[in-house]
């Protein structure tokens, strides 16, 4: 009964309920910066919060562990069809929890422990599971890594090239978290085959912008391609795994389950099958060039601003910030703005002196304020603000006049009407 009435929470676990409320308001009543989200559609949450939840489905489609799966084969198959059409992919495993599983299950599917594998560095914009010592990648794998050039702050394919030939890993592993370029895969892939090494590709950030064709596809070059379903992609929290190679997708599936992974998320699955057929709709790919063309105005409006940005621009949905541009270091500068109404997050920044928990810059990304409505105009506006918030950082009175205006403009563009 309690699934057909979701007033049910509020009288049952206030505690919960109100917390979900003040979160509710926290999303709509600020501007969301931060590169990694966006929000989902409510057909995503309806499916996400729905009676799949209950069911156990160890396996995969028509070949589960358990009985009374025939209704979440569907649900599961249909994922599978959808993101193989949205992507041009022929093998598709959606069950990975999150995009540190997709690739831990990648690795696992081609790597022996101790391997060598050439990833980015995390300072230099790479993520955790791409060599960080902290993190099971850096622990398992013997990791070399790959940076910006100073001067371009751009991937040197030339370096990366040279990077190889030194270390002659079994695994290049390319994309990033915080890179605000374009990236070739055609020539990591060619770097790959001159070193005898496999190529991996995580596409976690750019997902949306390869399914609109607005950035180029690792498909055609990637041995594996792994991604998150949510960020540009704009489903429900989670990963996937994408391969044209028969043999690898045998070992992928076998790593996510039983190698690392239990039973998958059937209601998440869901979720990420209505995400999918979402974005293979015509609509998706004028969302996509709108999350560009605000992510290159707001830049632009900043640059004229005086505010440093890391390679000076943007080919996606993200601009790295140089905080030192503005005399602040990066947690400085996300607390002032956080204050103001606009949440982003401190980052690293190439040849950064400070350390991952201070930082010299934020990461700001386009994809949440997109969905919600605003358009290339509106970022001058913002620009504006988060100049005036980072210049005056001090100033209760400012930043709390540029959160009035913050919440004006955003109970204008409600997220969920």
């Amino acid at each position: 009964m309690f699934h057909k009435d979701s007033s049910k929470l509020e009288s049952m676990d206030p505690e919960i309920f109100g917390i979900i409320e003040l979160e509710r308001a926290r999303q709509e009543d600020g501007l969301e910066l931060i590169a990694s989200e966006n929000y989902t559609s409510p057909a995503v949450m309806q499916a996400q919060g729905s009676i799949l939840t209950n069911k156990y489905a160890e396996g995969l489609p028509n070949k589960r562990y358990y009985g009374g799966c025939e209704f979440v084969d569907l649900a599961e198959t249909l994922a599978i069809e959808r993101v193989n059409k949205l992507f041009n992919s022929k093998f598709a495993n959606v069950q990975a929890h999150s995009g540190s599983q997709a690739n831990m299950g990648a690795y696992f599917s081609m790597l022996e422990y101790g391997d060598k594998v050439l990833g980015m560095s995390l300072s230099e914009g790479g993520h955790l599971t791409h060599g960080s010592a902290v993190n099971f990648s850096g622990k398992l794998f013997k990791f070399s890594s790959y940076g910006l050039n100073p001067e371009t702050e751009r991937l040197d394919y030339n370096m990366i090239r040279e990077t190889a030939l030194a270390s002659r890993p079994k695994l290049i592993v390319a994309g990033a978290s915080a890179y605000a370029r374009e990236i070739d895969f055609k020539i990591f892939r060619e770097i790959a085959d001159e070193v005898g090494a496999l190529l991996m590709v995580d596409m976690a950030h750019i997902a949306g912008l390869v399914a609109a064709g607005l950035h180029n596809s690792p498909i055609p070059y990637a041995h594996v391609t792994t991604s998150t379903t949510h960020k540009t992609l704009r489903g429900p929290r989670g990963g996937l795994i994408l391969t044209n190679d028969e043999d690898l997708f045998k070992k992928l599936n076998s790593n996510i389950f039983p190698g690392i992974q239990g039973g998958p998320l059937e209601h998440v699955i869901a979720g990420k099958a209505v995400a999918f057929k979402e974005a293979l709709d015509p609509t998706f790919v004028t969302y996509q060039k709108q999350v560009l063309a605000n992510s290159k105005a707001l830049a632009a409006s900043l640059i004229d601003l005086g505010i440093g940005l890391v390679s000076g621009g943007t080919d996606n949905h993200l601009v790295l910030l140089k905080t030192d541009s503005v005399g602040l270091s990066g947690k400085d500068a996300e607390k002032a703005l956080e204050h103001a109404g606009i949440t982003c997050n401190k980052n690293m920044i190439p040849g950064d002196k400070r350390s991952p928990f201070i930082t010299s810059g934020i990461r700001l990304g386009t994809p949440a304020i997109t969905t919600r409505g605003l358009t290339a105009n509106h970022m001058v506006i913002l620009a504006n603000w988060i100049h005036q918030a980072l210049t005056n950082s001090k100033n209760e009175e400012v930043l709390k006049n540029i959160k009035n205006q913050v919440l004006e403009l955003c109970r204008t563009f409600p997220v969920y009407k």
